[in-house]
Order: C-alpha cells, then structure tokens, then sequence
C-alpha cells in the first residue's frame, strides 16, 4: 500500500511537470491519501452527479472527482467522460491528470442483514484551477470584470470549443459554471459529463433522456435531436451573459451604446468597441432557433482572429497616412526658409548662397 501511494506520488508530480504526460490509471489509496479520505474539509464543488475535492501533490493541488455511486447507468457515463477527456489537450480545456475505477468489498445492511457488498468508485483527477467557475465573474456588464479580460474570455471559450468540435467532442453541458479560470484569467472548459464522442462520419446524436442546463440548452434538446450546433447554442448564451450580465439578452444596440459609455476614457476605446460589436453579432447569431442557421465554431474562431487583424491593419494604415500627411508640411516649412534666406542674401550681394549670408 505504501510504495503504491508513494509510487503515484511520484508518477502525479511528474506529470505537473511535463504537460505532455499522458492521463494515467490511479490507484484509488493515492486519490484517498491525497485528499485525506475524501474530508468533506477538501470539498471545493458539489453537483448532481459529484463531490469535487481539493488534493495535495507535494507542494502542487489537484482536483479529484468523485462520481456519485447512485446515479443509473454511471459506469457508462463514467466510461465516456474518459473516452472524451483522453482525447482533449488544449490551453482552453481543463487537463485530465487520470483516472480510477476501483471495485472494493465492504460489510453493508441489506434487509436486516450484514451482507459483504462490492462498492464501485469512479474517480477522475484534474489540474487545479484557482480562480473558480466564470458565473462568479459575470454579473451586469458596469461590474466586475473590464472589457479586455472579458474579450479574453470570450475568445479562449471560442477557441476550446472549437478544438473539441475539431476532434468530434460534444460537450452538452456548456455554462459558466462548467467554465474555470486561472490565474491570469485563462478560461478553461470543464466537467465532461454529459459529452459524447461521435465517429468521424457523426454529425449528431438522438437521446431521450433530456440532460444538460436549463437556460443554456438548444431547443432540439427537448426533441432529443443534438449536434454540434447545440453546443455553440449554448456558446451563443454564454458570450451574451459575458457581454452584459443576463442570459438571452439581444439588443445589439442596447448592448453596443452600454460597453460605448464605459470605454469613452480608454486609449483603446475604438478597438474594444469594434470587439463587441463583433463578440455581440457572433452570440446572437449563435442564439438562432434554426441549428442550420448557427455558425460552426472554426468561422467563430476566425471571425475573432479576422477582426483583431483587420484592427492591426486600421492602425498602421492610420500611423501611414499620419505620418504622409504631416511630411509634406514639414518639407513646405523647411522649402520656405531656403527660399527666404536665398531671397535676403540676394539683396545684400551674397554670391556664395543663403548658409553662408550673415545677414541670413
């Protein structure tokens, strides 16, 4: 028991070090020593399904999942949270350190009488993030967070979803509370449970068991019919619950003369506003009842990376045309002089130019 925690010890901090360590199999004595039993002390989330716990790797924390044991059909939730969470490694998505999956026997009551029982226990290990779920960031657009971390933000969901949808990964549960964020602001994607790995000729799959966040869910959710267009439905929702602090809110208008009044003062204002602008035109047309009608998250991506361009472009044409206009006036004044000293050198006599007329 001993050199098997002492083992895993050493294969997790490992793993802190070389972000290209791949997911491994944890001994469940390690997940238990590390959280000291799972003490409701290191409890940092809890959730229909789960009890996050807070874990300790030498000097480095970890997040340990552990998967309620009563929910229906849960090794095979279980089974597809892992399939989907091996698959994805970006800055945006929370890292998946391992997994485990361990049968133990225990003495339990049944009917009167002391039976020895198999408990299952599912359990998975994650990066720490520390800074807490992105609901607690967003309230109404004058509070909280300023426009260039909530940009950020905006950008980094984008940029994850659409490296999951890349590799055939439906989330289905995306909302700001399955969204973490670090410590310079980084959003990751988070909790897995509900996703779903289709194969690459997969376009969607059917369910009748309605699952996900009211609020957040397409409305082909009630009719069991998903795809990836119900993933950037909820995309929609969440980057206009970041732009103003409610969820469904589509006033462009309301929204650009809001975030106008708050960036007037900044030396930047003219790009943050074209950054709404485009952030606001991206959540609505997310937000589009018809599936068919939503852009997919690759044009998101490069609509936002078109747009910071197009803006770099605008600045350096503007300090061009600045720096053009402004030189032919300088070469006027400086013409001009020439021009007066020759004229004043001619009047006293001076044969050898205007530089060398004292009275010049």
């Amino acid at each position: 028991m001993e050199y098997e925690i002492s083992t895993g010890h050493n294969a997790l901090e490992r793993m802190l070090i070389d972000g290209s360590t791949e997911p491994m199999d944890l001994p469940l004595s390690l997940l238990e020593d590390i959280t000291n039993c799972f003490s409701d002390d290191q409890q940092i989330g809890i959730g229909g399904f789960a009890v996050v716990y807070k874990g300790m790797v030498g000097n480095e924390p970890v997040a340990v999942k552990r998967l309620s044991r009563t929910f229906d059909m849960q090794e095979n939730k279980f089974h597809k949270e892992v399939e989907c969470l091996m698959r994805a490694k970006h800055k945006n998505i929370v890292r998946f350190l391992g997994y485990c999956s361990d049968t133990q026997g225990k003495i339990a009551d049944y009917e009167g009488k002391l039976v020895m029982a198999d408990i299952r226990n599912w359990l998975l290990c994650f990066e720490y993030v520390p800074n807490g779920s992105l609901d607690k960031y967003i309230t109404d657009a004058s509070h909280g967070l300023g426009w260039r971390e909530r940009y950020q933000i905006i950008k980094g969901i984008c940029e994850g979803l659409c490296y999951l949808h890349e590799r055939r990964i439906l989330h289905l549960d995306l909302k700001p509370a399955n969204i973490l964020i670090d410590n310079h602001m980084i959003p990751k994607i988070a909790d897995f449970g509900l996703s779903r790995c289709l194969d690459k000729e997969q376009t969607r799959v059917f369910t009748s068991n309605l699952c996900g966040s009211m609020g957040y869910m397409a409305p082909e959710f009630y009719s069991g019919n998903i795809s990836f267009a119900s993933d950037i439905y909820s995309l929609g929702v969440i980057i206009v619950e970041i732009l103003t602090g409610q969820k469904g809110y589509s006033e462009d208008d309301n929204v650009t003369e809001s975030w106008t009044i708050q960036l007037q003062a900044s030396d930047q204002a003219d790009t943050q506003l074209e950054q709404v602008r485009v952030c606001t035109k991206i959540g609505i047309e997310c937000m589009n009842l018809d599936p068919k009608k939503r852009p997919v998250a690759r044009h998101i991506v490069d609509v936002l990376d078109k747009t910071k361009t197009t803006i770099s472009i605008q600045k350096k044409l503007s300090s061009a045309v600045h720096h053009i206009i402004r030189r032919p006036r300088l070469l006027t004044a400086a013409g001009t002089q020439r021009r007066q000293r020759r004229v004043e050198a001619s009047k006293c006599g001076c044969r050898a130019g205007a530089r060398s007329c004292r009275t010049a």
